[in-house]
């Protein structure tokens, strides 16, 4: 990675998740402008799918996805930009996750999408019993986030 190609390499602060149960859905989680972070993550036990959305209001690829599985055993990370939305789900019980962040979490900046936004159509992994927050579950779906 490198700096010169717009990428951070100065990491702040760096967090982990633990699920204990296969079909945890986490996100989708970012921090708005001034406090917006770019994230580099990796799944250090288990494994999840990892999903990544563009909420750049003006992008020409706003609302756009792209996901991956990230694995203890294929050692994947994968580097999130500034302006994405983020959020997982485990595809095996006893999963972790470690992430790095490029600025420190700051309450008052924290935002989300609704994981299962109808606009957005992801393609999450299906499962038995799908466990997730109260609070991941009530964040607004894009068309509602883009008016305010």
């Amino acid at each position: 990675m490198s700096a010169a190609q717009g990428i951070c390499v100065d990491w702040e602060q760096c967090g982990f998740s633990f699920n204990r149960s296969r079909g945890t859905l986490r996100g989708l989680h970012y921090q708005a402008p001034p406090s917006a972070e770019a994230k580099l993550v990796r799944c250090t036990m288990g494994a999840i799918y990892d999903v990544v959305v563009d909420v750049r209001a003006d992008s020409p690829a706003f609302g756009r996805w792209v996901a991956l599985e990230l694995t203890a055993q294929n050692r994947n990370m994968l580097y999130i930009p500034k302006g994405f939305a983020h959020g997982f789900q485990t595809l095996v019980d006893e999963t972790e996750v470690f992430y790095q962040m490029s600025a420190s979490y700051c309450p008052d900046a924290e935002r989300g999408v609704r994981w299962n936004d109808p606009l957005l159509g992801i393609q999450w992994p299906a499962c038995d019993k799908r466990i997730i927050s109260r609070r991941d579950s009530e964040y607004p779906d894009l068309t509602q986030w883009k008016k305010c």
